[in-house]
């Protein structure tokens, strides 16, 4: 019997919190069924290239034109079932995947950045090296900090190396090497 009042309560709350409906958005304009909010109209206005324009009350309206428009183009391609097709969803996925192994490359990359320090000596080797093998006449006060952000560079790419190869270490890979002679 406990358990039906505490299921009651909980339904109660449950409904007493949806009751709380977000303060209305400004509708800064309605393409059929679809609403642009004032708030999506500003931040999309902001980083478009439209910002930029001189006459900041014609660029609003083209953005808006241009908003307009892809909501209808959008809006007929769903009309057209476009965005089932197989090839669509195919393009989907591999923005996504692409966009995803952009963003987390991005982050290892910025945590590796700001552990690397490269040795003064490190840094020397290469310049003797650099003026053995004849690639530059200049003094090592001169290129010291080309050399520095390359060797910076250059032990980056081997930290993020190591980590797809722990990545590697870390997973079950099988590859069928007679599907890949075979090709197709």
């Amino acid at each position: 019997m406990g358990l039906k009042y505490f299921l009651s309560a909980l339904i109660c709350l449950a409904l007493a919190g949806c009751g709380r409906a977000e303060p209305p958005k400004e509708i800064i304009a309605r393409v059929n069924d679809y609403q642009i909010s004032l708030e999506q109209f500003e931040n999309g206005f902001a980083q478009s290239p439209y910002a930029a324009r001189e006459d900041k009350a014609l660029a609003r309206k083209d953005y808006l034109n241009s908003l307009i428009s892809q909501k209808l183009i959008l809006e007929d391609a769903q009309k057209k079932n476009i965005d089932k097709q197989k090839e669509f969803l195919a393009s989907v996925e591999h923005f996504w995947e692409q966009s995803l192994l952009t963003v987390s490359v991005g982050m290892k990359t910025k945590e590796i950045d700001g552990s690397v320090h490269v040795p003064q000596e490190a840094i020397r080797k290469l310049y003797d090296q650099m003026i053995k093998d004849g690639v530059t006449t200049k003094t090592y006060e001169e290129i010291y900090p080309q050399i520095s952000w390359q060797a910076a560079k250059q032990l980056e790419t081997e930290k993020l190396n190591a980590w797809i190869e722990s990545l590697r270490k870390g997973a079950n890979i099988k590859v069928n090497t007679d599907l890949l002679k075979a090709g197709k």
